[in-house]
């Protein structure tokens, strides 16, 4: 069979992880943003909500890489990841294939599930599909900062998730730098760090201001933080592309992790 044939299951799950993840999005960025909202209105101060949003996401990214799903998939939900870990030597360029094009059709259904339940409320301009896009500092700062935000994850998640002591606490990681930056960081770029992610909400938006940032600074910075990671501590020091291993469940990638 081919890898495509016996990997299916992978490919689903990676597409419901990141479809979920925006299903959460946007859910909590009508519930904060609409002008209709209870909560919205309760919560007047723009720094307030924009740190509730960054828990509430930090939280969902937490709890989607510990997931059944997340922990056989190895929870990538970011074409980013994938590729940087293809460029690793850690997945099969069918596997990483699979794994892009779910990405991009999960997020996709995620956002117009959304858009089905919560119909004009997602497209009020105040939500605008939690569409990301350039802040007032204009689109080079932007790039750049995509780009550092997603060179220090990818350095975060080399670090601790290929360390046995620390590999459990890799989701907890990576979750509170999801909440650090949308709390911090979003202002400037929005704070994607993810293709597949801001594809999905310019295609609802139909907003494509500026997109090439978002499918180009993440994964340089990824895979400029890999290069670093490797001539630091070795290529033989990255055990699998896996963010959670504390687990059973079958692993579809060119792991080491056993042999540790």
């Amino acid at each position: 069979m081919t890898a495509t044939a016996r990997h299916w299951p992978e490919y689903a799950m990676e597409g419901a992880l990141l479809g979920l993840f925006m299903v959460a999005a946007c859910a909590f960025a009508s519930a904060l943003e609409h002008p209709g909202s209870p909560l919205r209105q309760a919560l007047p101060d723009a720094n307030l909500r924009r740190l509730l949003m960054g828990l509430a996401m930090g939280a969902t990214a937490v709890a989607l890489v510990r997931s059944p799903w997340g922990q056989q998939s190895g929870a990538h939900m970011n074409p980013s990841l994938t590729l940087t870990y293809f460029r690793l030597g850690k997945i099969r360029g069918a596997d990483a294939l699979g794994y892009v094009a779910s990405q991009f059709l999960g997020g996709l259904v995620g956002v117009f599930a959304v858009r089905l339940v919560l119909g004009m409320v997602l497209a009020h301009p105040s939500v605008h599909f939690a569409a990301t896009a350039p802040g007032p500092s204009g689109i080079l700062v932007a790039f750049a900062a995509e780009f550092m935000i997603s060179a220090l994850l990818m350095t975060v998640v080399l670090v601790v998730s290929n360390s046995r002591r620390w590999m459990p606490y890799t989701p907890w990681c990576c979750g509170a730098l999801v909440a650090t930056y949308i709390t911090l960081e979003a202002p400037i770029s929005g704070m994607s760090m993810n293709p597949a992610r801001s594809f999905a909400s310019a295609l609802g938006a139909w907003q494509w201001t500026a997109l090439w940032i978002y499918f180009t600074a993440p994964p340089l910075g990824m895979l400029v933080a890999a290069e670093g990671y490797v001539r630091l501590r070795g290529a033989h020091r990255i055990l699998c592309a896996k963010l959670d291993h504390a687990n059973t469940r079958r692993c579809i990638f060119r792991c080491g992790w056993g042999r540790a």
